[in-house]
């Protein structure tokens, strides 16, 4: 039996590496993807375009203004002469948000009393301009302090002073590595074992493969080991970029990461068996795994939290094997995790991964009938 099931495993590799396509698809993408995507899917709102009516000549406003100058968030600023073309100005999206300061601002501060500031914001762009409007608070804030501190008045008895645990720079990469280190690792542990089928009956071997004295279980288990190996070699080279490359820190157990991530594998290459064995052609394989990658990623609180999800559609995540992991991977990375946390998303992983090989060997077993 297990010399049986060793064939099949060198089998496996050397098809993997004999095919061009296979081995591109292995070796180059998930770097490319990893460096591509930890730039390109950040919260940061960067090099923003704003425009400013200040209509008061004041040093109050002066000053105010000189925060915006000074702002690494906004790399250019529009000095508008009326109110005519601040419409012009949304309009066309030279600006993202218009500061309006009123005549009476320099002279309201000096008096003691609040002035007031209006800003107007593109909502076409609703997600940068929340942030945008963050950025604009926070500058107020500091315009506030800035005034405390001239006229030498007390602060309020109670300060609210923030504190980040586990990402006190607020390092974008720092929450992006470690998600994308689950997201690719799915990818191809998917599209490896989707095509293994696939493939097969494209060359005319699965026919080969059923009349062997392999059984559907020997079969699983001779799909199953490669694609874990590579799965596997695919998430530690990720993981060594992140450490290297984006210096994410890994304040956690090696050995709890990688033990999710065995458990994570199971059940994304279930998954994979599954689709193959449906899929009569690669490209019906490759569909059938877009099929379940995009829903899947969806629902795993990579983009959005889950908690903010309707109740129904959280209840869908729990069969969702990438939100486990992501927990793990994150934990392990910037939170030293400890295990009880680590097998508390392992333990529905295991079941996910029990359900799906499971399945694909009832129906390898049904196919061979």
């Amino acid at each position: 039996m297990w010399q049986r099931i060793r064939t099949l495993i060198v089998k496996e590799f050397l098809a993997v590496w004999r095919d061009p396509k296979s081995r591109m698809i292995l070796i180059v993408p998930p770097l490319i993807e990893l460096l591509v995507f930890s730039f390109a899917a950040t919260q940061e709102v960067k090099d923003v375009r704003i425009a400013i009516l200040n209509r008061d000549v004041g040093t109050a406003a002066r000053d105010f203004v000189s925060l915006f100058e000074g702002s690494p968030n906004f790399s250019a600023i529009t000095y508008l002469d009326d109110e005519r073309q601040i419409a012009t100005a949304i309009d066309s999206r030279s600006a993202l948000m218009v500061v309006y300061i009123r005549a009476d601002f320099s002279r309201e501060i000096t008096a003691g009393r609040p002035a007031k500031v209006q800003i107007l914001l593109d909502g076409r762009r609703s997600n940068a301009a929340q942030i945008v409007e963050g950025y604009t608070n926070a500058i107020v804030a500091r315009f506030n302090e800035q005034l405390l501190d001239e006229r030498g008045t007390l602060p309020p008895s109670t300060v609210v002073i923030g504190r980040l645990w586990f990402n006190p720079n607020q390092t974008v990469t720092w929450n992006t590595v470690p998600s994308l280190v689950a997201i690719l690792t799915t990818v191809m542990g998917l599209l490896v074992t989707a095509l293994s089928v696939a493939r097969e009956r494209e060359l005319g071997t699965f026919e080969q493969l059923l009349v062997s004295p392999l059984g559907p279980l020997e079969i699983i288990v001779g799909k199953t080991v490669p694609a874990l190996i590579l799965g596997i070699a695919q998430a530690t080279a990720m993981i060594i970029a992140g450490l290297v490359v984006f210096h994410v820190p890994l304040e956690g157990s090696l050995v709890l990461l990688y033990a999710g991530m065995v458990v994570y594998l199971f059940a994304v290459i279930g998954v994979g068996l599954f689709v193959s064995s449906l899929a009569k052609t690669q490209q019906q394989a490759i569909l059938g795994a877009f099929v379940f990658m995009v829903p899947a990623m969806s629902l795993s609180g990579f983009a959005s939290p889950i908690e903010n999800m309707p109740d129904w559609l959280q209840y869908a995540t729990l069969a969702n094997p990438i939100r486990y992991y992501i927990v793990i991977v994150k934990g392990v990375f910037l939170k030293n995790a400890p295990a009880d946390v680590v097998f508390a998303n392992m333990w529905p992983m295991a079941i996910i991964a029990v359900v799906t090989l499971s399945s694909a060997a009832w129906l390898f077993r049904h196919r061979m009938e």
